[in-house]
């Protein structure tokens, strides 16, 4: 069935059929109608970052940024969701078109550029929610805040959402917020998760609660900047890291038509470098801190594979486009039977 939906919904511009998928999608929530468009999802119960999680297979962030189809995407058998990515003050994001597909290669290219209704509308959003499930908020800065002053967009996301979120994501991996990338090296990262943790601590006083803090990272790394940056995260005490976002790398689309087109490409193209990426982390990190596969995820066996790379948890966005709710529960199954070859 999804299927013949997707070739319906490919034959409008991408943004469009987003927006249209998700809103028949809450149709559907609320007619019950949910069941018949996802398979059941068996659970492969797992505890990261002191989380319970009903399955490892989860939702990435900027599919739903605004927390606008909890209840909806929920219902679907993801073993957790991650909304946003949300910053302090709105911003309507980089010029259209800025979402391109790239079907023969199960990819997409965008350059969306944070674009979201900010703080108050995800939270009022989040707080009407049934969804009970694992709630990650993945937060970031505004497109003008510049990087000197970015600790101070990222303290605002992590105490607005601490009250809400099961986890809380800093996003310092895309692409599309100039200069943001930087942020990842050297003395920047190092006072970035100075001040989130600094956040965090102030946070968990107030509330009485403590809510883990990820850092989600790039795959546009070579072996010493992913070795600097296992070691910065794993000395700050951060409680997990996410690999990755999506590369601005064309090597694997090299010729289509749209190669050239500026902006993360994400999809199949993404899955070897984020399981090196992975890969490298946990040769440094080992046990000591949680990674969270994301990149080219389209079936079980990919799915599977991040799991031996190191990771315990995984999240899909590109491979749901193309595949549906059928790939959530492949990869549970994936995931599932490599558990018990091991």
């Amino acid at each position: 069935m999804y299927g013949l939906i997707r070739n319906l919904l490919f034959r409008l511009p991408p943004e469009q059929a987003h927006n249209l998928a998700l809103n028949s999608l809450d149709v559907a929530n609320r007619l019950n109608l949910i069941g018949a468009l996802a398979p059941r999802v068996e659970a492969l119960p797992v505890k990261v970052m002191g989380l319970d999680f009903p399955n490892p297979v989860g939702l990435a962030a900027g599919l739903d940024k605004n927390a606008d189809h909890l209840d909806a995407l929920g219902a679907l058998g993801f073993g957790f969701i991650e909304v946003g990515t949300v910053t302090p003050v709105a911003q309507p994001g980089n010029p259209k078109p800025r979402m391109f597909r790239l079907p023969e290669h199960q990819a997409i290219i965008n350059r969306m550029g944070f674009n979201n209704e900010g703080l108050d509308h995800l939270l009022s959003q989040v707080k009407r929610r049934n969804y009970r499930g694992v709630l990650g908020i993945n937060v970031g800065k505004n497109k003008n805040t510049p990087n000197e002053e970015s600790e101070s967009d990222y303290r605002k996301g992590i105490h607005a959402v601490y009250d809400q979120a099961d986890y809380i994501t800093v996003n310092v991996s895309s692409p599309n917020t100039p200069g943001l990338r930087d942020l990842q090296f050297g003395d920047s990262l190092k006072g970035l998760l100075e001040a989130i943790k600094d956040e965090q601590r102030k946070c968990e006083k107030a509330y009485g609660r403590y809510v883990p803090v990820a850092v989600k990272i790039a795959p546009d790394m070579d072996d010493q900047e992913i070795r600097f940056v296992a070691n910065a995260l794993k000395e700050s005490g951060i409680d997990g890291v996410i690999a990755t976002n999506t590369t601005i790398t064309r090597d694997a689309v090299a010729g289509h038509r749209y190669a050239d087109e500026a902006g993360g490409l994400s999809g199949a193209p993404v899955r070897a470098p984020s399981v090196r990426v992975i890969e490298g982390l946990y040769a440094e990190l080992g046990e000591a801190l949680p990674i969270i596969g994301v990149g080219g995820i389209t079936d079980g066996e990919s799915a599977a594979e991040k799991i031996r790379a190191g990771a315990k948890l995984v999240q899909v966005y590109t491979g749901f486009i193309y595949r549906g709710p059928d790939l959530i529960r492949e990869a549970v199954e994936g995931i599932r039977a490599m558990k018990k070859e091991m």
